[in-house]
């Protein structure tokens, strides 16, 4: 050769070296034929995405229109202009108030402790969850924690106090302007006033079903207290008798009537 080098017939290159070490590891761990294509037939092929079939990236390329009308419609829903932390804060300091404001009717009957406007408010919202499907529940739910909210500024008026109806209902407007205005006049603030008077006003399925609730779920806290304190609270089944016109109320109303009598004898 032109190095003049010999190489010995024995000697192996590195190459063939490598060859031999990977065919000797082959041999010692033998992988069954076929075994590879029947994987390949096993495993489903990749998805294809379709032209209409939107990619995960399609947030970032939707149209500044598109984007526009999905915040408006955010909006409409309650999820844009959120109030700032400041007001929600100051929001949940009035609302707080609801908790130590008592029902006047129980503190004049004598009923003592008594329950909170809060409490009252608190199992509305969960009797809001057992009416049918022909009402929107969750529009009932969001109704009934918010119907009395106005009185964490000018506590719970009973017909007791020498309050005209129409007086208290501008004293009540009055406070749910204030605190729609505690919640940053955001989008949130200005739902919860919307509700407190659709409540008032008595006209949608809605709010007829969360007064139903209203008068039944005091009549529930009646037998309760009776049963505790065994003070008559007669008044109060006298005052809602008739007055609940929901076909499934109406049959919780007669229940709760029922063992009451059979209680009292």
């Amino acid at each position: 050769s032109r190095t003049g080098l010999s190489h010995p017939k024995t000697s192996a290159s590195p190459r063939r070296n490598r060859n031999h070490t990977v065919a000797a590891a082959r041999s010692s761990h033998p992988t069954p034929r076929g075994t590879l294509h029947r994987l390949r037939v096993l495993l489903p092929p990749p998805p294809l995405l379709s032209p209409s079939t939107p990619s995960r990236t399609s947030s970032s390329t939707q149209p500044p229109r598109a984007k526009a009308q999905s915040r408006a419609a955010m909006a409409d829903a309650g999820g844009g202009s959120a109030p700032s932390p400041a007001h929600v804060l100051e929001f949940l300091s009035i609302c707080g108030k609801l908790k130590k404001t008592v029902r006047t009717g129980w503190k004049r009957c004598g009923v003592q402790p008594c329950e909170s406007v809060a409490d009252h408010s608190w199992r509305m919202g969960v009797l809001s969850m057992l009416l049918p499907p022909d009402v929107d529940r969750h529009h009932c739910i969001k109704m009934a924690i918010v119907h009395d909210l106005a009185e964490a500024i000018v506590g719970d008026i009973s017909p007791h106090c020498g309050v005209s109806d129409e007086e208290k209902y501008k004293r009540e407007h009055e406070a749910m302007a204030a605190i729609r205005a505690a919640a940053g006049d955001s989008a949130v603030g200005r739902e919860i006033e919307g509700l407190w008077k659709e409540y008032e006003q008595g006209q949608s399925a809605e709010a007829r079903a969360v007064k139903d609730l209203d008068k039944f779920e005091m009549i529930v806290q009646a037998e309760e207290y009776e049963k505790e304190t065994g003070i008559d609270l007669e008044q109060f089944f006298q005052s809602t008798k008739g007055k609940i016109r929901h076909p499934v109320m109406q049959g919780w109303e007669a229940e709760l009537r029922d063992q009451r009598a059979k209680r009292q004898g």
